[in-house]
């Protein structure tokens, strides 16, 4: 017969005290994992606010997508990047909005204008296409 002491999913033999430590455990490293997801965004944010808008002539040497999830019944998240060459032969790969990325292609050449690591515009130089 029961006595009701061990019932439920946690035993009472003293080893609960142990599930409660990695519990916590757990709960401080996921809790201080997201922390410092968000600090390095809002510092990022605040660089990018800090530099200055820059327009320089480029070359448009790469683009790739990003696809992540998708798996059973989740969506799909896309982030599409493009990758810019400087008269100096400097490189710079920034994020783009979908809309932009259908107008980007490889090769093109132009005026790029960015802020820190955010894309502001590209505008291409047809000249170089005749």
């Amino acid at each position: 017969m029961s006595t009701g002491l061990n019932s439920g999913p946690f035993p009472t033999d003293g080893t609960g005290g142990l599930f409660i430590l990695i519990f916590t455990i757990l709960c401080v490293l996921i809790g201080g994992f997201i922390i410092v997801l968000i600090i390095k965004g809002v510092l990022q944010w605040s660089a990018n606010n800090a530099s200055p808008i820059e327009s320089l002539s480029c070359k448009v040497v790469a683009r790739r997508m990003h696809v992540s999830g998708g798996s059973g019944d989740s969506s799909t998240n896309t982030r599409y990047y493009a990758t810019f060459e400087f008269e100096d032969r400097r490189r710079l790969e920034l994020r783009v909005g979908r809309d932009q990325f259908g107008y980007i292609v490889e090769g093109d050449q132009g005026i790029l204008m960015y802020q820190g690591t955010r894309f502001k515009s590209f505008t291409r130089n047809l000249s170089h296409l005749s």
